[in-house]
């Protein structure tokens, strides 16, 4: 017998609305989903045409808007119609797969900006070796790494969830995450140790390397001239500014699933507003806007539109 969790939607506030405004939500969570994979592939597209773009910070960026754009596509489609349906229902199976792929792309976000932050690095502390260290060979084992770390994490994970016995079949979020662990009847030791493991390999030790790596480049900076500090603080800021909504957004799903509060529906909506809606979203206006030379063919683009 097939299992179900029915998943309440905390975006639609009771169900009497959902009824009412059902095709506007539908309408609003739609133009977002777009305005998402419109703004990304955008980005991406022009770091994959234009050759002086062709460099390991801009392919990490890329690689960077691709997982958001996985990342929104895990979620959004099965939002929106749930948005249309009576009830809002996922097989558990289902749930799984969405669980498995939201962490994946989750953490894969923290090893990408760890890359990114080691590429900034190389370039600001050790500028001659650069072109010897950051080759095509190194990039593609960090991008092959980022996806395929936590993939091999996760797929245990995923497998453990799936084999255990079911006590109740409720999650109050809008899609699959750890709350997945509360249906279970007893959480096995196993699955809480094994999931702390891979919060500190896929988060921890990223975050540190991170933190330890800008260090490096901020002791170089207040020894340099003003033309390294003007170069760190355009290549790195875009960076520490999503490390530190991705840390953020990381920090909020721990606290409500881990630690269990009970947090009232309309907080746990604007709570979670961020994570499927601000964060997809700040990637491409972060890169877009702050990156000079991304900027500079995202100006021509639109003034080429316009002009025809």
């Amino acid at each position: 017998m097939d299992k179900e969790v029915n998943v309440t939607h905390l975006i639609l506030d009771g169900h009497v609305e959902i009824n009412k405004y059902r095709y506007l939500y539908f309408m609003l969570v739609f133009i977002v989903y777009i305005l998402i994979i419109c703004s990304n592939c955008t980005i991406v597209y022009l770091i994959w045409k234009h050759q002086n773009l062709h460099e390991p910070m801009y392919i990490f960026i890329a690689a960077l808007l691709l997982n958001s754009v996985l990342h929104s596509t895990n979620i959004y489609p099965k939002l929106l119609l749930d948005l249309l349906s009576e009830k809002q229902i996922i097989s558990y199976q289902a749930c799984i797969v969405q669980y498995f792929m939201f962490y994946i792309l989750v953490d894969s976000e923290f090893l990408l900006l760890a890359a990114m932050s080691y590429d900034r690095y190389v370039s600001i502390c050790k500028p001659l070796k650069y072109p010897t260290i950051m080759r095509k060979k190194t990039i593609s084992i960090f991008l092959v790494l980022s996806w395929l770390f936590p993939f091999c994490h996760f797929v245990a994970l995923a497998t453990m969830c799936a084999n255990q016995k079911l006590c109740s079949f409720t999650l109050k979020v809008i899609f699959c995450n750890n709350t997945l662990f509360k249906l279970f009847c007893v959480t096995p030791k196993a699955i809480t140790i094994f999931g702390v493991i891979t919060l500190l390999n896929n988060v921890g030790f990223p975050v540190f390397f991170i933190i330890y790596t800008y260090t490096r480049i901020l002791k170089i900076c207040y020894r340099s001239s003003g033309d390294v500090r003007k170069k760190a603080a355009q290549t790195c800021l875009p960076h520490l500014l999503l490390l530190i909504n991705h840390f953020v957004l990381i920090t909020y799903d721990l606290i409500i699933v881990r630690l269990e509060y009970d947090f009232p529906k309309t907080a746990r909506l604007i709570m979670t507003l961020p994570l499927v809606v601000y964060n997809p979203l700040l990637n491409p206006i972060v890169y877009g806007l702050k990156m000079k030379e991304i900027f500079k063919h995202l100006k021509r683009l639109f003034c080429r539109q316009k002009m025809n």
